[in-house]
């Protein structure tokens, strides 16, 4: 688990406590917080996540990462 995937299952954790003290309490401001905390985490631990899968595969295969990227950089170039 890295940095990111951590820190997004903090956030997610933490904006389902908002959302549920805004519930309780009637406060909906706190309640779309809460929301809004818990859709953020869950995409800074998916964006955590599919680095950590890129990296598996560029240590698994680093010949095949090489040749995507000088795709990219070449397809890039003739773009600008």
């Amino acid at each position: 688990m890295n940095e990111n995937q951590l820190d997004g299952t903090l956030k997610d954790a933490a904006g389902k406590v908002q959302d549920a003290v805004g519930g309780l309490t009637g406060d909906l401001d706190l309640q779309a917080e809460g929301k809004v905390r818990q859709l953020s985490g869950k995409a800074q631990a998916k964006y955590g996540e599919s680095v950590e899968q890129i990296a598996d595969v560029t240590r698994n295969n680093p010949l095949g990462a090489l040749l995507i990227a000088a795709g990219v950089g070449f397809l890039l170039g003739r773009l600008l």
